[in-house]
């Protein structure tokens, strides 16, 4: 059974190399279009490229939108079909201009891929995303049980993305070295810390609560005063895994290696929440907790600007974006700032008009004074 073409194989990794050195797109855009072109590969029995006509783009929006996903086993969704509609036409937009192909390719004819606006607005739509609320995160902390020290670092994992937003990637890479106790700050430095982007920014303990903190602060003293863990030793270790008597494999304390990847992180979520009774939130769901009582304690511009940046990115709420950078050491101070009780304010509206009033009356009587 036929399942490539080795022209179309020599161009799909011309077109991979383009995406990656030229685009800077990261390995994940690059399976998503791999994966778009085995669909419509697989679809056209993998024809030559060079035969491509814009029927064909047309009959395979049809077929598309009758299959059914793998594992829902429901038709694909818009937004599956957009993207992969939309891989396809970038793809061959830039097949029309290459050498061997610009006399049998129309590059107009990539734009048959394209959904009709209705599906686009459907498959574009911004939904309400689904997040934990802070009771709800810190009744799976108290619900957690610390006997072993496996058991203290899965609590003290949960505690600490509750307290520095930070994503599940980065978790995974952190070390001891990047975090500052006296500070209250996390490093994400990129060229160690696995950032979205790569950018290196520095994160502020978030004011989530002191019980919080010192979960997180009494797991990072009991690996360095301890276990005698050192800068370079991870912040949540992979679990050491031996064989037992029966020669079946079972947890046997934590390594000093880095998790390879988030999915065991993710597990670790999945477990606790079902222990506590509560339906599952992914460690990224934690990021919206954190921007939505943000909205609730910061009460200027700079205020949710600086926690803003402390989640590691600007577009938290655009409106305060042309507020512009707050400095580091400020930033850290207002987020400290912010676990300290606010004083309410100490005058209310009729009493800043009176006392408005009052100023203008000296300043008219200062002026008749002085002519």
């Amino acid at each position: 059974m036929k399942n490539h073409h080795p022209v179309n194989e020599r161009i799909k990794r011309k077109y991979f190399t383009f995406l990656k050195e030229a685009k800077r797109y990261n390995e994940s855009t690059v399976d998503t279009a791999a994966k778009a072109f085995n669909r419509f590969e697989s679809y056209t029995n993998y024809r030559d490229f060079k035969a491509f006509h814009f029927e064909q783009a047309i009959a395979f929006k049809k077929y598309l939108a009758e299959q059914n996903g793998q594992q829902s086993g429901e038709r694909l969704s818009k937004a599956t079909l957009h993207a992969t509609l939309t891989q396809l036409k970038r793809f061959f937009q830039w097949l029309a201009l290459q050498p061997g192909y610009k006399s049998r390719i129309q590059y107009v004819d990539a734009e048959y891929f394209n959904l009709s606006d209705k599906d686009v607005r459907i498959a574009t739509a911004k939904r309400q995303q689904q997040y934990p609320t802070m009771e709800q995160i810190k009744h799976v902390i108290n619900s957690m049980t610390t006997n072993t020290e496996i058991e203290r670092r899965n609590r003290a994992l949960i505690a600490f993305t509750l307290l520095t937003g930070a994503r599940d990637s980065a978790i995974a890479s952190i070390k001891l070295k990047h975090v500052d106790l006296i500070a209250g700050c996390v490093n994400q430095d990129a060229r160690e810390v696995n950032t979205k982007f790569s950018k290196t920014f520095n994160t502020f303990f978030f004011p989530v609560g002191e019980e919080i903190r010192t979960i997180v602060e009494d797991w990072v003293l009991y690996l360095r005063d301890k276990k005698l863990w050192g800068h370079e030793d991870p912040l949540f270790p992979a679990t050491c895994v031996e064989l037992d008597a029966n020669q079946q494999f079972k947890a046997a304390g934590l390594s000093r290696n880095h998790w390879s990847n988030a999915t065991p992180i993710r597990t670790i979520f999945h477990e606790a929440f079902e222990h506590a009774g509560l339906p599952y939130f992914n460690p990224h769901s934690f990021r919206n907790t954190l921007v939505q009582f943000g909205q609730k304690v910061c009460k200027e511009p700079e205020q949710f600007k600086a926690w803003s940046q402390n989640l590691g990115h600007e577009k938290v709420l655009t409106t305060f974006l042309s507020y512009g950078e707050v400095a580091c050491q400020r930033q850290g101070e207002i987020i400290r700032n912010l676990a300290m009780p606010q004083n309410p304010a100490s005058r209310d509206a009729d009493e800043i008009a009176e006392a408005v009033y009052k100023k203008f009356c000296s300043s008219r009587m200062d002026i008749n004074e002085k002519q």
